[in-house]
Protein backbone atom coordinates (compact mmCIF):
# COMPACT_ATOMS: atom_id res chain seq x y z
CA UNK A 1 0.00 0.00 0.00
CA UNK A 2 3.38 2.14 1.19
CA UNK A 3 5.03 1.24 -2.10
CA UNK A 4 1.82 1.99 -4.33
CA UNK A 5 1.01 5.86 -2.97
CA UNK A 6 5.20 6.82 -2.73
CA UNK A 7 5.08 5.96 -6.13
CA UNK A 8 1.67 7.98 -7.15
CA UNK A 9 3.19 10.86 -5.39
CA UNK A 10 6.48 10.75 -7.69
CA UNK A 11 4.67 10.09 -10.85
CA UNK A 12 1.84 12.83 -10.10
CA UNK A 13 2.71 15.73 -12.28
CA UNK A 14 2.68 19.37 -10.55
CA UNK A 15 -0.38 21.26 -11.36
CA UNK A 16 -0.04 25.07 -11.66
CA UNK A 17 -4.02 25.49 -11.43
CA UNK A 18 -7.10 22.84 -10.87
CA UNK A 19 -10.24 23.42 -12.85
CA UNK A 20 -12.68 24.06 -10.69
CA UNK A 21 -15.22 21.54 -12.21
CA UNK A 22 -12.84 19.52 -11.65
CA UNK A 23 -11.87 19.88 -7.97
CA UNK A 24 -15.17 18.11 -6.31
CA UNK A 25 -14.38 14.51 -8.50
CA UNK A 26 -10.65 14.46 -6.96
CA UNK A 27 -11.98 15.14 -3.72
CA UNK A 28 -12.71 11.66 -2.67
CA UNK A 29 -9.56 10.26 -4.19
CA UNK A 30 -7.56 13.22 -1.74
CA UNK A 31 -8.85 11.95 1.67
CA UNK A 32 -7.92 8.19 0.42
CA UNK A 33 -4.23 9.69 -0.45
CA UNK A 34 -4.26 11.77 2.82
CA UNK A 35 -4.88 8.65 4.41
CA UNK A 36 -2.60 6.28 3.28
CA UNK A 37 0.16 9.07 3.63
CA UNK A 38 -0.83 9.40 7.24
CA UNK A 39 -0.55 5.73 7.41
CA UNK A 40 3.00 5.39 5.65
CA UNK A 41 3.87 8.37 8.16
CA UNK A 42 2.94 6.22 11.03
CA UNK A 43 4.70 2.79 9.77
CA UNK A 44 7.88 4.64 9.62
CA UNK A 45 7.64 6.40 12.69
CA UNK A 46 9.58 4.00 14.49
CA UNK A 47 12.69 3.64 11.82
CA UNK A 48 15.13 6.36 12.88
CA UNK A 49 15.31 8.72 10.25
CA UNK A 50 18.74 9.52 8.76
CA UNK A 51 19.43 12.67 6.52
CA UNK A 52 19.11 11.90 3.15
CA UNK A 53 21.91 12.70 0.39
CA UNK A 54 21.99 16.89 0.21
CA UNK A 55 20.58 17.52 -3.06
CA UNK A 56 19.74 21.46 -3.19
CA UNK A 57 18.17 23.76 -5.39
CA UNK A 58 19.66 27.09 -7.22
CA UNK A 59 21.44 29.36 -4.91
CA UNK A 60 19.21 32.78 -4.97
CA UNK A 61 19.62 36.28 -4.59
CA UNK A 62 17.44 37.37 -1.76
CA UNK A 63 16.45 41.34 -1.32
CA UNK A 64 15.94 41.89 2.62
CA UNK A 65 12.49 41.90 3.65
CA UNK A 66 11.61 45.31 5.77
CA UNK A 67 12.10 43.80 9.21
CA UNK A 68 15.10 42.16 7.84
CA UNK A 69 16.36 45.79 6.87
CA UNK A 70 15.41 46.99 10.37
CA UNK A 71 16.67 44.52 12.38
CA UNK A 72 20.19 44.80 10.64
CA UNK A 73 20.54 48.24 11.34
CA UNK A 74 19.43 47.68 14.74
CA UNK A 75 22.03 45.07 15.27
CA UNK A 76 24.63 46.80 13.44
CA UNK A 77 24.12 50.38 14.93
CA UNK A 78 21.72 50.51 17.92
CA UNK A 79 18.14 50.15 18.43
CA UNK A 80 17.57 53.91 18.42
CA UNK A 81 18.78 54.63 14.72
CA UNK A 82 15.70 55.53 12.78
CA UNK A 83 14.92 54.34 9.37
CA UNK A 84 13.03 57.11 7.91
CA UNK A 85 11.03 55.49 4.86
CA UNK A 86 7.88 53.49 3.27
CA UNK A 87 8.93 50.39 2.15
CA UNK A 88 7.41 48.41 -0.79
CA UNK A 89 4.95 45.62 -0.27
CA UNK A 90 6.35 42.30 -0.34
CA UNK A 91 5.83 40.02 -3.08
CA UNK A 92 4.19 36.93 -2.64
CA UNK A 93 5.44 33.89 -3.85
CA UNK A 94 5.18 30.09 -2.87
CA UNK A 95 2.64 32.03 -0.31
CA UNK A 96 5.24 33.84 1.63
CA UNK A 97 7.03 36.76 1.09
CA UNK A 98 10.44 35.15 2.35
CA UNK A 99 9.77 33.30 -1.21
CA UNK A 100 8.91 36.41 -3.38
CA UNK A 101 12.20 38.57 -2.19
CA UNK A 102 14.36 36.28 -4.81
CA UNK A 103 11.67 36.81 -7.58
CA UNK A 104 10.52 40.43 -7.44
CA UNK A 105 12.33 42.93 -9.02
CA UNK A 106 13.21 46.22 -8.15
CA UNK A 107 11.52 49.35 -8.94
CA UNK A 108 11.77 53.43 -9.02
CA UNK A 109 9.99 53.41 -6.00
CA UNK A 110 12.23 50.73 -4.08
CA UNK A 111 15.57 52.64 -5.17
CA UNK A 112 14.47 55.55 -3.68
CA UNK A 113 13.09 54.42 -0.58
CA UNK A 114 16.25 52.43 0.16
CA UNK A 115 18.18 55.93 -0.83
CA UNK A 116 16.00 57.87 1.67
CA UNK A 117 16.43 54.63 4.26
CA UNK A 118 20.34 55.05 3.93
CA UNK A 119 20.43 58.61 4.21
CA UNK A 120 18.00 58.47 7.33
CA UNK A 121 20.34 56.06 9.31
CA UNK A 122 23.73 57.65 7.97
CA UNK A 123 22.78 61.19 9.43
CA UNK A 124 21.58 59.51 12.82
CA UNK A 125 25.13 57.53 12.94
CA UNK A 126 26.96 60.73 12.30
CA UNK A 127 24.91 62.96 14.50
CA UNK A 128 25.87 64.44 17.58
CA UNK A 129 24.60 62.67 19.97
CA UNK A 130 25.88 59.19 18.95
CA UNK A 131 28.96 59.60 16.65
CA UNK A 132 30.90 60.00 19.83
CA UNK A 133 29.75 56.24 20.36
CA UNK A 134 29.61 54.91 16.97
CA UNK A 135 32.84 56.39 15.18
CA UNK A 136 35.73 54.59 16.70
CA UNK A 137 38.10 57.51 17.32
CA UNK A 138 38.90 59.92 19.87
CA UNK A 139 39.97 63.70 19.63
CA UNK A 140 38.81 64.01 15.74
CA UNK A 141 39.31 67.53 14.37
CA UNK A 142 35.80 67.85 12.11
CA UNK A 143 37.74 70.52 10.06
CA UNK A 144 40.50 67.80 8.72
CA UNK A 145 40.10 64.17 6.66
CA UNK A 146 41.32 61.53 9.24
CA UNK A 147 42.08 58.62 6.77
CA UNK A 148 43.12 56.31 9.56
CA UNK A 149 39.59 57.14 11.34
CA UNK A 150 37.87 56.65 8.00
CA UNK A 151 39.59 52.92 7.73
CA UNK A 152 38.73 51.73 11.16
CA UNK A 153 35.12 52.85 10.69
CA UNK A 154 35.17 50.78 7.43
CA UNK A 155 36.44 47.77 9.09
CA UNK A 156 33.99 47.87 12.18
CA UNK A 157 31.71 47.86 10.06
CA UNK A 158 32.02 46.63 6.46
CA UNK A 159 31.92 43.44 7.39
CA UNK A 160 28.95 43.07 9.28
CA UNK A 161 26.90 45.56 6.78
CA UNK A 162 27.96 43.33 4.18
CA UNK A 163 28.27 40.05 5.77
CA UNK A 164 31.45 38.94 4.13
CA UNK A 165 35.05 39.98 4.83
CA UNK A 166 35.79 43.34 4.22
CA UNK A 167 38.78 43.63 1.94
CA UNK A 168 41.80 46.35 1.67
CA UNK A 169 40.30 46.91 -1.23
CA UNK A 170 37.00 47.77 -0.12
CA UNK A 171 38.45 49.86 2.79
CA UNK A 172 39.99 51.59 0.45
CA UNK A 173 37.08 52.44 -2.08
CA UNK A 174 35.17 53.68 1.67
CA UNK A 175 37.57 55.87 2.47
CA UNK A 176 38.09 57.73 -0.93
CA UNK A 177 34.44 57.82 -1.27
CA UNK A 178 34.69 59.78 2.76
CA UNK A 179 37.45 61.87 1.22
CA UNK A 180 35.25 62.64 -1.57
CA UNK A 181 32.77 63.43 0.85
CA UNK A 182 34.48 65.69 2.77
CA UNK A 183 36.67 67.24 -0.33
CA UNK A 184 32.68 68.74 -1.26
CA UNK A 185 30.98 69.18 2.32
CA UNK A 186 34.39 70.78 4.28
CA UNK A 187 33.27 68.29 7.16
CA UNK A 188 35.26 64.98 8.48
CA UNK A 189 31.90 63.42 9.79
CA UNK A 190 29.73 64.84 6.78
CA UNK A 191 32.10 62.93 4.59
CA UNK A 192 31.92 59.71 6.64
CA UNK A 193 28.14 60.06 6.37
CA UNK A 194 28.24 60.65 2.68
CA UNK A 195 30.36 56.76 2.22
CA UNK A 196 28.05 55.16 4.76
CA UNK A 197 25.09 55.98 2.05
CA UNK A 198 27.15 54.31 -0.24
CA UNK A 199 28.04 51.04 2.27
CA UNK A 200 23.92 50.87 2.55
CA UNK A 201 22.49 51.79 -1.37
CA UNK A 202 25.19 48.67 -2.34
CA UNK A 203 23.73 45.35 -3.76
CA UNK A 204 25.95 43.81 -1.16
CA UNK A 205 23.46 45.11 2.10
CA UNK A 206 20.28 45.35 -0.16
CA UNK A 207 20.59 41.79 -1.33
CA UNK A 208 21.81 38.33 0.34
CA UNK A 209 24.02 37.66 -2.71
CA UNK A 210 24.80 33.99 -2.48
CA UNK A 211 28.13 32.17 -3.31
CA UNK A 212 29.39 28.62 -3.41
CA UNK A 213 32.72 27.09 -2.52
CA UNK A 214 35.05 25.75 -4.69
CA UNK A 215 34.49 21.90 -3.42
CA UNK A 216 31.72 19.91 -5.86
CA UNK A 217 29.59 17.26 -4.23
CA UNK A 218 27.99 14.38 -5.41
CA UNK A 219 25.79 14.87 -8.74
CA UNK A 220 26.94 17.84 -9.26
CA UNK A 221 26.12 19.93 -5.79
CA UNK A 222 27.90 22.18 -3.60
CA UNK A 223 28.00 23.73 -0.47
CA UNK A 224 27.60 27.47 0.12
CA UNK A 225 30.61 28.84 0.67
CA UNK A 226 31.44 29.79 4.96
CA UNK A 227 30.08 33.38 4.71
CA UNK A 228 27.16 32.86 2.65
CA UNK A 229 26.69 29.87 4.80
CA UNK A 230 26.54 32.05 8.18
CA UNK A 231 24.12 34.59 6.61
CA UNK A 232 21.43 31.96 5.64
CA UNK A 233 21.95 30.46 9.06
CA UNK A 234 21.71 34.20 11.09
CA UNK A 235 18.53 34.91 9.18
CA UNK A 236 17.13 31.72 9.44
CA UNK A 237 17.24 32.17 13.23
CA UNK A 238 17.55 35.44 14.03
CA UNK A 239 15.92 37.17 11.24
CA UNK A 240 18.94 39.15 11.16
CA UNK A 241 22.45 39.92 10.03
CA UNK A 242 25.08 37.67 11.29
CA UNK A 243 26.31 38.82 14.97
CA UNK A 244 29.84 39.76 15.46
CA UNK A 245 30.65 36.08 16.94
CA UNK A 246 28.97 34.12 14.39
CA UNK A 247 31.46 36.27 11.74
CA UNK A 248 34.38 35.47 13.76
CA UNK A 249 33.67 32.22 13.89
CA UNK A 250 33.43 32.15 10.33
CA UNK A 251 36.64 33.61 9.29
CA UNK A 252 38.22 30.65 11.75
CA UNK A 253 36.91 27.99 9.52
CA UNK A 254 34.65 27.08 12.94
CA UNK A 255 31.12 26.80 11.02
CA UNK A 256 33.25 24.64 8.33
CA UNK A 257 33.14 21.91 11.63
CA UNK A 258 30.09 20.03 12.45
CA UNK A 259 31.16 20.74 16.60
CA UNK A 260 31.35 24.79 15.61
CA UNK A 261 28.29 24.25 13.49
CA UNK A 262 26.47 22.88 16.34
CA UNK A 263 27.61 25.66 18.99
CA UNK A 264 26.71 28.08 16.51
CA UNK A 265 23.13 27.03 16.39
CA UNK A 266 22.72 26.25 19.86
CA UNK A 267 23.77 29.96 20.86
CA UNK A 268 21.66 31.48 17.86
CA UNK A 269 18.96 29.57 19.72
CA UNK A 270 19.06 30.23 22.61
CA UNK A 271 19.35 34.15 22.22
CA UNK A 272 16.94 36.51 22.41
CA UNK A 273 16.83 37.00 18.86
CA UNK A 274 15.88 33.73 17.96
CA UNK A 275 12.30 35.12 19.15
CA UNK A 276 12.29 37.50 16.19
CA UNK A 277 12.60 34.99 13.73
CA UNK A 278 9.60 32.76 14.89
CA UNK A 279 7.74 36.31 14.88
CA UNK A 280 8.66 37.07 11.14
CA UNK A 281 8.02 33.83 10.31
CA UNK A 282 4.16 33.65 11.44
CA UNK A 283 4.12 37.60 10.85
CA UNK A 284 5.04 35.96 6.89
CA UNK A 285 2.90 32.76 7.44
CA UNK A 286 -0.50 34.52 8.49
CA UNK A 287 0.08 37.23 6.18
CA UNK A 288 -0.62 39.44 8.47
CA UNK A 289 0.98 42.96 6.42
CA UNK A 290 -2.84 42.33 5.18
CA UNK A 291 -4.02 44.52 8.41
CA UNK A 292 -2.28 47.67 6.51
CA UNK A 293 -4.72 48.25 4.12
CA UNK A 294 -8.42 46.31 6.05
CA UNK A 295 -11.15 48.65 6.46
CA UNK A 296 -13.61 47.81 7.93
CA UNK A 297 -16.73 49.86 8.01
CA UNK A 298 -17.51 51.93 11.12
CA UNK A 299 -21.14 52.18 10.86
CA UNK A 300 -20.93 48.49 11.50
CA UNK A 301 -17.78 47.91 13.59
CA UNK A 302 -17.15 51.06 15.44
CA UNK A 303 -14.61 49.60 17.61
CA UNK A 304 -12.55 48.39 14.85
CA UNK A 305 -9.23 50.82 14.77
CA UNK A 306 -5.41 51.07 14.31
CA UNK A 307 -5.07 49.96 17.94
CA UNK A 308 -7.19 47.24 17.31
CA UNK A 309 -5.20 46.51 14.32
CA UNK A 310 -2.15 46.29 15.76
CA UNK A 311 -2.95 44.57 19.21
CA UNK A 312 -4.75 41.41 17.16
CA UNK A 313 -0.99 41.04 15.44
CA UNK A 314 0.73 40.99 18.36
CA UNK A 315 -1.91 38.94 20.02
CA UNK A 316 -1.52 36.50 17.83
CA UNK A 317 2.25 36.59 18.31
CA UNK A 318 2.48 36.24 21.37
CA UNK A 319 0.11 33.49 21.72
CA UNK A 320 2.28 31.74 18.85
CA UNK A 321 5.63 32.13 20.94
CA UNK A 322 4.29 31.32 24.40
CA UNK A 323 2.52 28.25 23.04
CA UNK A 324 5.75 27.15 20.42
CA UNK A 325 8.67 28.99 22.58
CA UNK A 326 8.09 29.69 26.07
CA UNK A 327 6.03 26.11 26.74
CA UNK A 328 7.45 24.01 23.67
CA UNK A 329 4.53 22.60 23.06
CA UNK A 330 3.00 20.66 19.91
CA UNK A 331 2.29 22.67 16.78
CA UNK A 332 -0.91 21.34 16.05
CA UNK A 333 -2.31 21.98 19.67
CA UNK A 334 -2.12 25.87 18.43
CA UNK A 335 -5.38 25.08 16.62
CA UNK A 336 -7.15 24.31 19.86
CA UNK A 337 -5.17 26.35 22.64
CA UNK A 338 -7.53 28.69 24.63
CA UNK A 339 -4.73 30.46 25.67
CA UNK A 340 -4.04 34.16 24.74
CA UNK A 341 -3.27 37.77 25.47
CA UNK A 342 -5.61 40.76 25.80
CA UNK A 343 -5.20 44.40 26.10
CA UNK A 344 -8.35 46.17 26.90
CA UNK A 345 -9.55 47.24 23.17
CA UNK A 346 -8.81 43.60 22.37
CA UNK A 347 -10.80 43.09 25.37
CA UNK A 348 -13.76 44.96 23.93
CA UNK A 349 -14.46 42.70 21.00
CA UNK A 350 -13.92 39.81 22.56
CA UNK A 351 -16.18 40.62 25.27
CA UNK A 352 -14.10 39.92 28.06
CA UNK A 353 -12.66 41.94 31.37
CA UNK A 354 -9.19 43.49 30.91
CA UNK A 355 -8.11 45.15 34.09
CA UNK A 356 -5.14 46.59 32.79
CA UNK A 357 -5.29 50.44 30.90
CA UNK A 358 -2.60 49.57 29.35
CA UNK A 359 0.13 46.65 28.34
CA UNK A 360 -0.93 43.00 28.25
CA UNK A 361 -2.72 40.50 30.43
CA UNK A 362 -2.80 37.05 30.01
CA UNK A 363 -6.00 35.27 29.21
CA UNK A 364 -8.17 32.38 28.45
CA UNK A 365 -11.00 31.80 26.18
CA UNK A 366 -13.98 29.99 28.23
CA UNK A 367 -15.57 27.02 26.19
CA UNK A 368 -18.82 29.14 26.06
CA UNK A 369 -17.27 31.83 24.01
CA UNK A 370 -16.74 29.41 20.91
CA UNK A 371 -13.76 30.20 20.75
CA UNK A 372 -10.65 27.60 20.06
CA UNK A 373 -7.21 28.35 18.01
CA UNK A 374 -5.73 30.73 16.22
CA UNK A 375 -7.84 30.66 13.39
CA UNK A 376 -10.72 31.90 16.30
CA UNK A 377 -8.91 35.15 16.84
CA UNK A 378 -9.17 38.54 15.14
CA UNK A 379 -5.54 38.35 13.54
CA UNK A 380 -7.04 35.72 11.30
CA UNK A 381 -10.89 36.14 11.35
CA UNK A 382 -10.77 40.16 9.97
CA UNK A 383 -8.54 40.00 7.74
CA UNK A 384 -10.76 36.91 5.66
CA UNK A 385 -13.69 39.08 5.48
CA UNK A 386 -15.16 41.96 4.08
CA UNK A 387 -15.63 45.32 5.41
CA UNK A 388 -19.15 45.11 6.69
CA UNK A 389 -20.06 41.35 6.51
CA UNK A 390 -18.16 37.82 7.71
CA UNK A 391 -16.94 35.77 4.33
CA UNK A 392 -17.45 31.93 4.88
CA UNK A 393 -15.64 31.54 1.43
CA UNK A 394 -12.81 33.63 2.60
CA UNK A 395 -11.76 32.27 5.52
CA UNK A 396 -12.13 28.55 4.32
CA UNK A 397 -9.85 29.31 1.37
CA UNK A 398 -7.44 30.84 4.34
CA UNK A 399 -7.75 27.52 5.94
CA UNK A 400 -6.52 25.59 2.77
CA UNK A 401 -4.11 28.38 2.04
CA UNK A 402 -2.65 29.37 5.16
CA UNK A 403 -2.59 25.89 7.37
CA UNK A 404 -2.45 22.77 4.35
CA UNK A 405 -0.80 24.97 1.73
CA UNK A 406 -3.21 24.41 -0.74
CA UNK A 407 -4.86 27.23 -3.01
CA UNK A 408 -8.12 27.38 -4.54
CA UNK A 409 -8.57 28.90 -7.96
CA UNK A 410 -10.00 32.59 -8.26
CA UNK A 411 -12.92 32.48 -9.63
CA UNK A 412 -14.12 33.18 -13.23
CA UNK A 413 -14.51 37.19 -14.12
CA UNK A 414 -17.74 36.86 -15.06
CA UNK A 415 -19.34 35.14 -11.76
CA UNK A 416 -22.12 37.12 -10.41
CA UNK A 417 -21.70 37.80 -6.77
CA UNK A 418 -25.45 39.87 -6.20
CA UNK A 419 -26.96 36.66 -3.97
CA UNK A 420 -23.45 36.39 -1.86
CA UNK A 421 -23.32 40.18 -1.52
CA UNK A 422 -27.03 40.76 -0.30
CA UNK A 423 -27.13 40.26 3.76
CA UNK A 424 -30.24 42.52 3.62
CA UNK A 425 -32.11 39.57 1.83
CA UNK A 426 -35.02 38.41 4.02
CA UNK A 427 -35.30 35.00 1.82
CA UNK A 428 -31.92 34.57 2.87
CA UNK A 429 -30.98 35.87 6.15
CA UNK A 430 -27.98 34.03 6.64
CA UNK A 431 -24.71 33.74 5.10
CA UNK A 432 -24.84 30.04 4.65
CA UNK A 433 -28.42 30.39 3.24
CA UNK A 434 -26.95 32.95 0.39
CA UNK A 435 -23.89 30.17 -0.60
CA UNK A 436 -26.08 27.72 -1.40
CA UNK A 437 -27.90 29.36 -3.50
CA UNK A 438 -24.63 31.31 -5.25
CA UNK A 439 -23.09 27.70 -5.68
CA UNK A 440 -26.21 26.68 -8.21
CA UNK A 441 -23.98 28.52 -10.82
CA UNK A 442 -21.68 25.22 -12.34
CA UNK A 443 -18.69 27.52 -12.71
CA UNK A 444 -19.11 27.95 -8.39
CA UNK A 445 -19.86 24.72 -7.18
CA UNK A 446 -16.38 23.02 -7.51
CA UNK A 447 -14.25 25.58 -5.77
CA UNK A 448 -17.10 26.33 -3.10
CA UNK A 449 -17.52 22.73 -2.25
CA UNK A 450 -13.89 22.70 -0.69
CA UNK A 451 -13.94 26.48 0.50
CA UNK A 452 -17.22 26.63 2.43
CA UNK A 453 -17.58 23.79 4.61
CA UNK A 454 -14.23 24.87 7.01
CA UNK A 455 -15.44 28.49 6.53
CA UNK A 456 -18.71 28.24 7.93
CA UNK A 457 -17.65 26.53 10.81
CA UNK A 458 -16.47 30.09 11.79
CA UNK A 459 -19.63 31.87 10.70
CA UNK A 460 -20.82 32.85 14.34
CA UNK A 461 -18.19 35.15 14.39
CA UNK A 462 -18.82 38.16 12.70
CA UNK A 463 -16.56 40.39 10.00
CA UNK A 464 -14.16 41.70 12.79
CA UNK A 465 -14.59 38.71 14.86
CA UNK A 466 -17.09 39.37 17.89
CA UNK A 467 -19.19 36.09 18.63
CA UNK A 468 -22.69 36.46 17.60
CA UNK A 469 -25.27 33.63 17.40
CA UNK A 470 -27.73 34.91 14.78
CA UNK A 471 -27.72 36.64 11.50
CA UNK A 472 -30.69 39.24 10.70
CA UNK A 473 -32.77 37.34 13.34
CA UNK A 474 -32.02 33.75 12.30
CA UNK A 475 -30.10 31.50 14.05
CA UNK A 476 -26.25 31.02 12.73
CA UNK A 477 -25.70 26.82 11.57
CA UNK A 478 -21.84 27.09 12.20
CA UNK A 479 -21.32 23.39 10.99
CA UNK A 480 -19.35 22.42 8.72
CA UNK A 481 -16.48 20.01 7.05
CA UNK A 482 -12.93 19.55 6.16
CA UNK A 483 -11.58 16.70 3.97
CA UNK A 484 -14.39 14.15 5.19
CA UNK A 485 -14.45 14.67 8.87
CA UNK A 486 -17.99 16.57 9.48
CA UNK A 487 -18.39 18.79 13.13
CA UNK A 488 -20.88 21.37 14.39
CA UNK A 489 -19.26 24.12 15.53
CA UNK A 490 -15.53 26.12 15.45
CA UNK A 491 -14.24 24.01 18.28
CA UNK A 492 -14.65 20.98 16.17
CA UNK A 493 -12.83 22.44 13.21
CA UNK A 494 -10.39 23.09 16.03
CA UNK A 495 -10.02 19.69 16.50
CA UNK A 496 -10.09 18.52 12.35
CA UNK A 497 -7.25 21.31 11.44
CA UNK A 498 -5.30 19.91 14.52
CA UNK A 499 -5.86 16.36 13.14
CA UNK A 500 -5.54 16.75 9.29
CA UNK A 501 -2.13 15.16 7.86
CA UNK A 502 -1.41 18.22 6.11
CA UNK A 503 -1.12 20.35 8.97
CA UNK A 504 2.14 19.61 10.03
CA UNK A 505 3.40 18.88 6.37
CA UNK A 506 2.18 22.23 5.48
CA UNK A 507 4.42 23.85 8.17
CA UNK A 508 7.07 21.75 7.24
CA UNK A 509 7.16 22.93 3.79
CA UNK A 510 6.46 26.56 4.75
CA UNK A 511 9.44 26.51 7.25
CA UNK A 512 12.05 25.11 4.27
CA UNK A 513 10.98 27.26 1.85
CA UNK A 514 11.03 30.39 3.89
CA UNK A 515 14.41 29.52 5.00
CA UNK A 516 15.98 29.05 1.19
CA UNK A 517 13.63 31.60 -0.40
CA UNK A 518 12.93 29.30 -3.14
CA UNK A 519 10.75 26.76 -4.83
CA UNK A 520 11.49 22.89 -3.33
CA UNK A 521 12.81 20.83 -6.18
CA UNK A 522 11.55 17.26 -7.25
CA UNK A 523 15.22 15.88 -5.46
CA UNK A 524 14.18 17.36 -2.72
CA UNK A 525 11.77 15.47 -1.70
CA UNK A 526 13.56 12.65 0.26
CA UNK A 527 14.57 15.99 2.24
CA UNK A 528 11.32 17.63 3.06
CA UNK A 529 9.91 13.64 4.20
CA UNK A 530 12.95 13.39 6.21
CA UNK A 531 12.52 17.08 8.45
CA UNK A 532 8.65 15.71 8.32
CA UNK A 533 9.64 12.63 10.15
CA UNK A 534 12.04 14.45 12.62
CA UNK A 535 9.14 16.78 13.24
CA UNK A 536 6.66 14.06 14.23
CA UNK A 537 9.51 12.28 16.45
CA UNK A 538 10.19 15.78 18.23
CA UNK A 539 6.32 15.85 19.28
CA UNK A 540 5.99 18.50 16.38
CA UNK A 541 8.12 21.08 18.13
CA UNK A 542 9.23 23.98 15.92
CA UNK A 543 12.29 24.58 17.67
CA UNK A 544 13.74 21.46 17.31
CA UNK A 545 12.59 21.42 13.46
CA UNK A 546 14.52 24.48 13.11
CA UNK A 547 17.18 23.18 15.08
CA UNK A 548 16.96 19.76 12.64
CA UNK A 549 17.27 22.23 9.43
CA UNK A 550 19.94 24.44 10.86
CA UNK A 551 22.11 21.39 11.65
CA UNK A 552 21.85 19.46 8.17
CA UNK A 553 23.72 19.29 5.45
CA UNK A 554 20.89 20.24 2.67
CA UNK A 555 20.25 23.64 4.14
CA UNK A 556 23.52 24.27 3.01
CA UNK A 557 23.70 23.00 -0.40
CA UNK A 558 23.01 23.97 -3.80
CA UNK A 559 22.88 22.91 -7.24
CA UNK A 560 22.25 23.96 -10.55
CA UNK A 561 18.22 22.09 -10.97
CA UNK A 562 15.63 24.51 -11.35
CA UNK A 563 12.50 22.78 -12.12
CA UNK A 564 9.28 24.11 -9.85
CA UNK A 565 6.94 22.11 -7.73
CA UNK A 566 8.88 19.75 -5.80
CA UNK A 567 6.84 16.09 -5.16
CA UNK A 568 6.42 16.67 -1.59
CA UNK A 569 3.86 19.76 -2.74
CA UNK A 570 2.32 17.06 -4.95
CA UNK A 571 -0.63 16.48 -1.53
CA UNK A 572 -1.63 19.45 -1.90
CA UNK A 573 -4.14 18.69 -4.44
CA UNK A 574 -5.64 22.44 -5.36
CA UNK A 575 -2.28 24.26 -5.32
CA UNK A 576 -1.69 26.70 -7.70
CA UNK A 577 2.57 27.64 -8.51
CA UNK A 578 3.76 31.40 -9.30
CA UNK A 579 3.69 34.49 -7.33
CA UNK A 580 0.54 36.20 -5.87
CA UNK A 581 0.57 39.39 -4.45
Amino acid sequence: MCSIIESSRRQMPHKRRVHPGLIGACFFGLVFLLAGLSACSKARASEPAAEPQPAGGPAVMRRLTESQYRASIADVFGAGIPVAARFERGLRAEGLVAVGTSEAGMSPFSVEQYDAAARSVAAAVMSAERRGELVPCTKIDAQAFDQQCAAKFAQRYGARLWRRPFHESDVNRFVAAAQEGYSKLGNFYDGLQYALVGLLISPEFLLRIERTADDKGPAGTQQLDAFSKATRLSFFLTNSTPDVELLRATAAGELDTRKGLVQQVERLLASPRYLDSVRAFFTDMLELELFNELAKDPGIYPAFNSTVAADSQEQVLRTITDHLIDQGRDYRDLFMTRDTYLTRALGIIYRMPVTSRDGWEKARFSEASGRAGIQSTIAFLAPHSHPGRSSPTLRGRAIRELFLCQEIPDPPADVDFTVVQDPSNTNMPTARERLLAHRTETSCIGCHFIMDPPGLALERFDGLGTHRTHENGAAIDSSGSLDGREFNNAEGLAQALRDHPLTPRCLVEKMLLSAVGRSSQPNEAPYLGYLLETFASSGYRVPELMRTIALSDNFYTVSNTNEPGGEFRSAGLYRKQGARQ
